[in-house]
């Protein structure tokens, strides 16, 4: 039996020839039959005994080393036996560790290119913000490069006093508030605009003799503290007088004939007064937006200088939430599954019913009314509108131009 050198091959036996060629090695020796047939250096020995039973001692057996020294005629043998011997067991440690690089890196190299940001709701958990919260569930934040943290919003913590002192990075607000923020200094920029219209109506019983805006002279008509804009616009558009009444949390000052006509939203407390027991046909109607007073309510906020410094993490995160409403969209009862989770981890309250309800008038809020505006953009004609109302009303002192509060993500 002798080793010769030759060109690196593959592991190939010969269980004819007996021979196992390794490497740049080759070990020939002669036929072998029976139990006692010990394979070549590298081929496996089949792996049964004359039993039939599996035989591990007699699989991938190796020859023995043969010879010690100068003597007995197979220090050739020796030697490239312990050679190969060496040869393979480097082998195997460098594939291991190859291997051990290649399942771990990834994961590390993923986690390390994660930013970790914040985003704030402006209310408590509702289908209102159902698109943030699937987005998340899904990893389209993580896809984007975003380990996003949701904080706890509503009453307790005023999005744009939460935005302003640098408490999250991004925030959900009205429009109106929006610009008003502005005006008072908080350099915030809309980087999202996902309300296309308004959801924002005054809502009266035909029965009390309202069915026209002209009707409400000198009616009572609740509205809340913080939103006052839109209705006194409509007031003034039509040169009506009313008797304004505060109004709270809940519409019950409405249904007990407290008040004419109550504010209310489309998606939210119109669906409440229905399921009180009033059929929609005994009731009557104002949306502000089909009076040419679009007031978008939600978009999306940021810090300027967060937007000036990040703008391409920001604009992710603005295709990542949208992402996540589409799929909400496409998947309302997976997507109120995943509302009603985040409700009841809050405690908020809240039923399947009025969420899916919520998330379908949501979805015909955003759909824009511009072919030229895409889905999730800001409109030029709605930021004129509102900054308009809001500087005839004395709530802004100036308009400022639309380029500087709208950073666009999506052009």
């Amino acid at each position: 039996m002798k080793c010769r050198s030759g060109n690196p091959i593959p592991l190939l036996t010969s269980p004819l020839k007996g021979e196992a060629i390794i490497g740049s090695c080759l070990i020939q020796g002669e036929p072998q039959t029976g139990e006692n047939r010990r394979a070549p250096f590298g081929e496996m020995n089949h792996p049964t005994s004359s039993s039939g039973e599996f035989d591990t001692e007699r699989l991938y057996a190796f020859p023995p080393l043969q010879g010690e020294g100068k003597g007995g005629g197979g220090g050739g043998v020796n030697n490239c036996s312990r050679r190969i011997h060496k040869t393979f067991s480097t082998f195997i440690v460098i594939f291991l560790a190859i291997v051990s690089f290649l399942c771990f890196l990834p994961a590390t190299l993923v986690a390390a290119e994660l930013r970790t940001m914040t985003f704030l709701p402006q209310w408590l958990p509702q289908a209102q913000f159902a698109g943030y919260y699937v987005a998340y569930e899904k990893g389209f934040y993580r896809n984007h490069g975003i380990d996003l943290k949701i904080l706890k919003g509503g009453p307790d913590f005023p999005a744009a006093e939460m935005l302003g002192k640098g408490r999250t990075d991004f925030t959900t607000m009205f429009l109106s508030e929006a610009i008003q923020q502005r005006d008072k200094r908080i350099r915030l920029v809309n980087i999202g605009q996902l309300m296309q219209r308004s959801g924002f109506i005054l809502v009266a019983k035909k029965g009390s003799g309202i069915s026209k805006p002209l009707d409400l002279q000198n009616k009572k008509v609740s509205m809340w503290p913080n939103f006052q804009i839109q209705p006194r616009a409509f007031f003034r558009k039509y040169g009506i007088e009313v008797k304004p009444v505060v109004q709270g949390a809940t519409v019950n000052l409405f249904l007990r004939g407290g008040v004419d006509a109550a504010s209310a939203m489309w998606y939210n407390e119109y669906h409440t007064i229905i399921n009180a027991g009033i059929n929609e046909d005994e009731l009557t109607t104002f949306f502000f937006d089909r009076y040419g007073l679009n007031f978008p309510e939600d978009g999306i906020y940021v810090r300027k200088e967060t937007y000036e410094r990040e703008r391409e993490l920001c604009c992710k995160f603005v295709q990542a939430s949208l992402a996540g409403w589409r799929y909400a969209f496409e998947n309302p009862d997976e997507a109120t599954d995943i509302v009603m989770k985040y409700i009841n981890e809050s405690h908020a309250g809240g039923n399947r019913v009025h969420q899916r309800w919520m998330l379908a008038r949501i979805k015909d809020l955003m759909q824009p009314t511009d072919s030229k505006i895409p889905f999730g953009a800001l409109n030029p004609k709605d930021y004129d509108t509102v900054a308009g109302e809001l500087n005839k009303g004395g709530l802004i002192r100036t308009i400022l131009p639309f380029g500087e509060f709208y950073a666009p993500c999506l052009e």
